[in-house]
């Protein structure tokens, strides 16, 4: 142990050194093309350097995704997770009465008494997911204590986080194994720390992060199983059986995981015909890497079976999915596109271009375009040098097939089947560290590019640079990665992919309006109601304001007016003055309501996923 710290502090004392000795140097240009970088492997063992980046990209990743971890409000899939991984669930609601905040809140109590056994069984019958990252959160959660009564916030987002946290060290390996390049493996660390779009999914409590974790693990294995096709050699068993449960536990962690195993499946099958043009089709099958393969996929078919059944019966529940369900008029043919282009974008690059303000707007829209104007072109020509290097162009070609494929198939479930899944940015978790990783490979090109690269470039211009404004390789990298990092800082302050619900608004609008006593009144058709509901009384909880409002959960079948009838009753009873706030109310009005004033709301602010009107009942 007294050796351990002796050679710690030396390691330590060395880096200092040499940060002081770059604080010498005048300017940027000078700390990265000095001979200091060339000599840093010299100076300490490789696996140090390499374990010292990766410990330096991972607490930047962090850091990134615990900052402000909880002052974003929860939004209806949250309250989903944090029901159903107590044990709890939805039924326990009263609908069609008026509730006090306490009771519309009970299923965010800890349940002491629920088990896993309770968990599977909720969720399996009440809900379209698998289980998986449902009872990691059950066991997780239990580690932190209550706040106010209900289920820490904290608690619920900080173990995406660090899932989310866990995938960069997971991405270098990927870009590391894959082009046999440690300056891939660090490039892709680097941008997977500050990737907005990551940042994203980390700070939601959602399952997202660990499936995006299973994607970027699975796609090591194919880029392993993929250099062992190029050399003709046989895959370890151990690597096959590794791709096999990290398969499995993909499945059971999303069901869209399915869509990455349909993507290898196209990346392999295009693997196995470009080896047919110089074997026969008998040597092919029986040739030492295809063997194992095909096991790997057999074995991960047997293990998605397991889940069939439980996703027929889901199909049942097909009112939890409608959102991304509908018929498209006009222009609406085109919204995909943009929606497919807009969240490939800020998987780079995020600036507050969704703010209110036009003077934030406007300038955040001019620098993301001018960035992209300069960068895309050097991030094409980097992708174009390493499908010059023959030991990288296959990788290129692989990790490209699995984008066009993803894109491919998404566009096919919107416009064939009618279920739009570019509305929901989450789901290109299934292509996402395939994304990261080309970044990272046409990085290294920009980082070190290669000596016949720079003599073109200086005979062309001049100077030593790549791409526009004469600005070289390291210069390039820093900037991309600081565009990245703005755009982290971005998501966690909530000026980009902002909260569609925003309650706290809401319930400032309330305390600001109504004097009197308030019902807030929304038609139930499923727990996502429940779940809007959930954190309007959240917010009055956490107030502590005095003023407590009713909720009534009217509930809607397929006859709409069946909503009237409960809140016409429950009017009937209350003692007036009150308010009445209509909240995402899509029923016929009751003749009780044509008793009270309505209030002129289009001079009030509209508030993110709360279409309300106000009736003052005197």
């Amino acid at each position: 142990m007294r050796v351990f710290f002796q050679g710690a502090l030396y390691f330590y004392g060395k880096i200092i050194a040499h940060t002081t000795y770059l604080l010498h140097l005048r300017n940027i240009n000078s700390v990265l093309q000095h001979k200091y970088w060339d000599n840093l492997i010299v100076r300490f063992p490789p696996y140090w350097v390499h374990l010292l980046l990766n410990l330096v990209w991972l607490l930047i990743g962090i850091s990134l995704r615990l900052a402000n971890l909880t002052a974003k409000p929860p939004w209806t899939d949250e309250f989903s997770t944090l029901v159903f991984s107590l044990g709890n669930t939805f039924l326990s609601v009263p609908l069609d009465r008026a509730i006090a905040p306490d009771i519309l809140l009970q299923p965010l109590q800890p349940n002491p008494t629920a088990s896993i056994s309770e968990v599977i069984h909720n969720l399996v019958t009440q809900d379209t997911h698998p289980p998986l990252y449902f009872v990691l959160a059950y066991e997780w959660m239990k580690l932190f204590p209550s706040e106010g009564g209900l289920v820490s916030l904290f608690a619920a987002r900080s173990l995406p986080a660090i899932i989310g946290a866990a995938t960069i060290p997971c991405v270098y390996l990927l870009g590391r194994f894959a082009f046999r390049s440690p300056l891939v493996g660090h490039l892709t660390a680097a941008m997977m720390a500050v990737s907005p779009y990551s940042i994203f999914l980390a700070q939601e409590a959602r399952q997202y992060s660990l499936a995006a974790l299973w994607v970027t693990a699975s796609l090591t294995c194919l880029g392993i199983a993929t250099r062992h096709i190029q050399n003709r050699t046989s895959l370890p068993i151990s690597i096959a059986l590794l791709w096999v449960g990290i398969n499995a536990l993909g499945v059971a962690t999303h069901y869209f995981f399915t869509l990455t195993l349909c993507t290898e499946a196209i990346v392999l099958i295009f693997l196995a015909w470009h080896q047919l043009q110089t074997r026969s089709k008998f040597s092919l099958f029986f040739s030492p890497p295809w063997r194992r393969i095909y096991a790997v996929a057999t074995g991960t078919f047997v293990a998605s079976l397991i889940w069939l059944p439980i996703f027929l019966e889901n199909r049942n529940r097909s009112d939890l999915t409608d959102w991304i369900r509908g018929f498209r008029v006009g222009l609406d043919w085109f919204s995909p596109i943009f929606q497919a282009l807009g969240t490939l974008i800020a998987m780079i690059s995020l600036l507050p271009v969704e703010s209110s303000q036009p003077l934030v707007v406007i300038p955040s829209g001019l620098v993301m375009l001018t960035f992209f104007i300069w960068a895309v072109p050097i991030l094409l020509r980097g992708i174009k040098i390493q499908l010059q290097h023959p030991e990288n162009r296959i990788m290129i070609q692989v990790f490209a097939g699995i984008v066009i494929s993803a894109i491919a198939l998404f566009f096919i479930f919107t416009y064939f089947l009618g279920i739009d899944l570019t509305r929901g940015a989450r789901y290109n978790f299934v292509y996402f560290p395939a994304i990261v990783a080309l970044l990272g490979a046409s990085l290294a090109v920009c980082w070190h590019p290669p000596k016949e690269l720079m003599e073109k470039e200086e005979e062309k211009n001049g100077i030593k640079s790549i791409g526009r404004w004469g600005i070289n390789g390291k210069k390039a990298v820093i900037l991309i990665w600081l565009m990245g990092f703005f755009s982290a800082v971005t998501v966690f302050c909530n000026l980009g992919y902002q909260k569609y619900y925003r309650p706290e608004l809401f319930v400032q609008l309330i305390q600001q309006i109504s004097s009197v006593p308030v019902l807030i009144a929304t038609t139930h058709k499923t727990y996502v109601q429940t779940g809007e509901m959930m954190g309007v009384a959240r917010e009055f909880k956490l107030s502590n304001s005095p003023q407590q409002p009713l909720f009534i959960l009217a509930h809607q079948d397929q006859d709409s007016k069946t909503s009237s009838i409960p809140l016409e009753n429950t009017l009937n009873k209350l003692p007036r003055p009150f308010d009445l706030w209509l909240v995402n109310f899509h029923a016929p009005v009751a003749e009780a309501v044509k008793t009270c004033a309505i209030s002129d709301t289009q001079s009030l602010p509209a508030v993110n996923g709360y279409e309300y009107k106000l009736y003052h009942c005197q």
